[in-house]
């Protein structure tokens, strides 16, 4: 009775399917499987930070490429040329109006160092007037942000000699005394950081006026480097000295798919949730002084975690239920009463089978009333071959057993006339 049961249950699982494929029409995309990073030079903590993330994304199934860049400047042209999907951004960078690009908010902070040469006796950065300065290489975050400073204290290049150069260069050439000023960010571990302040002739500018930039300049910290952080042994640096940190933030593109960011989120407090020089464990990732608006999606985060099905499923399943769940409820609503009313349904299927013969019955009853008829017999005769021919499942055997001794009571009757 397979058969019977596969009649019945087919069109309500194609009705089922049916309104299935139209609920997928309003399921979001799938996220992509790879991702395009805007990182910066090799070498530098933009780059080694971006293969960390490739490095995690990598075991959910997500393939990053890391690009090499000039820096900052060029990693937002990226996004917005739709060239990167994701980059390092120094923060300050972008007005706080910008449309089609969000934060997913601050990873650590980017120190500026201002190294000098002794005797210069350089407090302000207001006294650099006719002095030889490193701003960083166009492109890069660090020449913005010493531009934007020294503009601030009325220093350009018609009163000072600027000069483009990388980090590497710049403290060469202070090195060199072929500069007086170099405008570093780079992070206090750096070969470059530690190489300039084991050189006597070179002093770390403190930042007196700090707090009065971070007024002005609201994606700026003022943070301190304690005496004898760099070198307990040899007490570098010999005191306290307040610097100005911008923050490394995590710009995408507001296309980014939301599943994505999610991702990068879980990797961005794996990655940078570690206490560092100037901050404190889980201070990072931070929601502030990114500059920008922060996504949807990292403010959710940021107030509740990670998505509740990410917390204990893997990525790939975690993203497919969660783009289904919007087809439950009307599946549901479907297929359960679909399926409430199949077994009724297959009951009156199959008794059908039996009790049509019963109204055939009563009209052979109905007519002894009027005397023997030899149709009558004829009749009876067709009727029990057949019933013969009728089948069901065992559970309604029963049933049809008495449709046969009810068959055989009216053949009695009718013989019975017929004498």
């Amino acid at each position: 009775m397979h058969t019977d049961k596969l009649k019945i249950y087919i069109p309500a699982i194609l009705l089922a399917c049916i309104g299935f494929v139209i609920a997928y029409q309003f399921v979001d995309p799938a996220p992509p499987s790879s991702l395009t990073f805007s990182a910066g030079q090799k070498g530098g903590a933009y780059y080694a930070y971006a293969e960390r993330y490739r490095d995690y994304l990598k075991q959910r199934g997500i393939t990053v490429t890391v690009l090499e860049s000039a820096g900052s400047l060029e990693n937002i042209d990226r996004l917005r040329q739709h060239k990167a999907d994701i980059a390092f951004v120094q923060s300050g960078l972008l007005q706080s109006n910008e449309h089609s690009l969000q934060s997913l908010g601050s990873m650590y902070y980017e120190p500026l160092w201002v190294f000098t040469r002794q005797g210069l006796k350089l407090n302000f950065l207001n006294t650099l007037q006719g002095k030889r300065i490193a701003i960083g290489m166009p492109g890069s975050g660090t020449q913005a942000l010493a531009i934007k400073l020294l503009q601030d204290n009325g220093i350009n290049e018609n009163n000072a000699t600027l000069l483009p150069l990388n980090a590497t260069q710049s403290a060469a050439a202070l090195i060199n005394k072929q500069v007086d000023v170099a405008f570093i960010v780079s992070a206090a571990n750096s070969r470059i950081v530690q190489t300039l302040q084991q050189q006597k002739d070179i002093h770390l500018m403190h930042m007196a006026r700090a707090e009065a930039y971070t007024r002005r300049m609201h994606s700026l910290s003022s943070i301190k480097l304690p005496q004898g952080a760099l070198n307990l042994q040899l007490n570098v640096p010999a005191t306290d000295i307040q610097m100005l940190a911008s923050t490394a933030t995590l710009i995408t593109s507001d296309s980014l798919h939301p599943a994505l960011q999610s991702l990068l989120m879980q990797a961005a407090t794996s990655i940078h949730s570690q206490a560092g020089l100037f901050s404190n464990t889980e201070a990072f990732p931070s929601p502030y002084a990114s500059g920008i608006a922060i996504s949807a999606t990292a403010q959710h985060f940021y107030k509740s975690g990670p998505p509740f099905l990410q917390r204990f499923l893997p990525f790939w399943a975690a993203n497919m239920v969660d783009r289904l769940k919007v087809m439950l409820l009307p599946f549901l609503a479907l297929l359960l009463p679909l399926f409430k009313i199949m077994p009724p349904l297959y009951r009156w299927r199959i008794r059908s089978r039996i009790y049509r013969w019963y109204e055939e019955l009563g009209k052979i009853d109905s007519a002894l009333s009027d005397g023997f008829q030899e149709s009558l017999l004829d009749d009876l005769n067709r009727i029990e071959t057949e019933i013969k021919k009728v089948h069901v499942p065992l559970s309604y055997a029963e049933e049809l057993y008495d449709l046969r001794l009810h068959l055989t009571l009216v053949r009695n009757q009718v013989e019975d006339k017929r004498t």
